[in-house]
């Protein structure tokens, strides 16, 4: 079981993956965008194992928002989730991180989490 930060701005996106981690055991605080999920890193330093994040968001996007996630908790894992993957790949700053292409299915997101946690 991990404790993860899942910031997503689609509303019914969040409900249904943040439903399906707890679901398999996980431990989930989830935030609309990466302004909040920047204030619940600060505020529980620490104590995230992994940040689960959209790329496209308003204020802080997932990359800027790992980057920070980074310097606050060094060792969190990250798994961005977003419908612009080639924005992601080519970003080298993350190269060596998870991403997923939306639609993702329910059972890679979970798979890919639990692989991660193990690791």
């Amino acid at each position: 079981m991990a404790t993860i930060l899942y910031a997503e701005d689609d509303d019914a996106m969040r409900a249904f993956f943040e439903k399906a981690l707890e679901k398999d055991g996980h431990q989930v605080i989830s935030c609309s965008d990466g302004q909040k999920a920047l204030r619940a890193l600060k505020f529980a330093e620490g104590a995230f194992d992994l940040l689960l994040t959209d790329i496209m968001m308003p204020e802080i996007d997932g990359i800027a928002l790992a980057k920070k996630a980074a310097k606050i908790s060094p060792g969190i894992k990250i798994i961005f989730i977003t419908g612009f993957a080639s924005v992601a790949i080519n970003d080298k700053e993350i190269d060596e991180q998870i991403v997923l292409s939306k639609p993702v299915h329910l059972r890679q997101l979970v798979n890919e989490v639990n692989k991660l946690i193990a690791a």
